[in-house]
């Protein structure tokens, strides 16, 4: 299994991604998830994959080469000379197409399902950053302000504190901090994701990034993460009020005196009846 998160803000864009593609009590594997596609000064495209490991280290390999038909009397299209994201896209969806053309029969008489999903971002100069998810059948949707995140594998786990603190205007060191809160309580709650990440911050109009990182356990800032983090919680969660069933003078009572929260009830052979 895998999580991965890409985010689409004003100020720029975020990428995270785990390692882990097995796990078991002695079968651990380490693949890496994140692909970047660059020409310094025109474009800076990255991919996370999740899914199949064959099938998406074919897809990765397949991108650099795959052509679209252009406009009429224009040359193909490829992620080297796309002039928009969208069109980018399109041949990735491509590039998914064509692994499943070659693969999907073999796959399917061995019993495997065809299972591959990507997070798509970046800038291609000339337009602004997009943020895409591309689905196993080489369709995809683009992150919106009222939706400025994707997440591709194991995905509930780190959802929450996504769904609470990010908005569009979320500065980039910020979501950052989001991400990685939101891996810690994936890598905390399920095995099959793991270390070490790849973390990638990437700022509006500069087509290259140096703000990219490979995260192990002996990282000083993800311990802190893990370590505070789980900290906090510890507090906030003892700072709220034990139940209290009495209500009595308490603010937040428990029990209320309303029939209506009253559970059904089936009273034995002596009554017979069902409240």
């Amino acid at each position: 299994m895998t999580y991965c998160v890409g985010i689409r803000l004003n100020a720029g864009l975020v990428f995270l991604s785990d390692s882990r593609t097995n796990a078991g009590l002695d079968a651990i594997s380490t693949f890496r998830k994140m692909m970047i596609y660059e020409q310094p000064g025109e474009r800076f495209m990255v991919m996370l994959s999740a899914g199949n490991l064959s099938i998406s280290q074919s897809i990765r390999e397949v991108l650099q080469v795959e052509k679209i038909p252009g406009a009429e009397g224009e040359e193909p299209i490829t992620i080297w000379n796309a002039r928009s994201m969208f069109d980018a896209t399109r041949v990735l969806g491509s590039a998914v197409r064509r692994v499943y053309q070659q693969d999907g029969p073999s796959l399917k008489a061995a019993g495997v399902d065809f299972n591959a999903s990507m997070i798509f971002g970046g800038q291609i100069k000339g337009e602004a950053m997009r943020l895409f998810l591309v689905y196993s059948a080489g369709n995809f949707i683009e992150a919106t302000r009222e939706t400025c995140f994707f997440q591709v594998g194991e995905s509930k786990y780190g959802k929450p504190i996504l769904d609470r603190v990010l908005t569009p205007a979320t500065q980039l060191d910020e979501a950052a901090k989001c991400a990685l809160v939101s891996m810690d309580s994936t890598l905390k709650s399920n095995l099959s994701v793991g270390l070490p990440l790849d973390l990638l911050v990437y700022r509006e109009g500069r087509f290259a990034s140096d703000e990219h990182v490979c995260i192990d356990e002996h990282n000083p800032y993800f311990r802190m993460i893990r370590e505070t983090w789980g900290q906090r919680l510890r507090e906030v969660f003892e700072g709220i009020d034990d139940p209290r069933w009495d209500g009595g003078d308490a603010t937040h009572p428990l029990m209320a005196g309303s029939a209506r929260f009253e559970p059904m009830r089936k009273i034995g052979n002596a009554g017979e009846r069902i409240v």
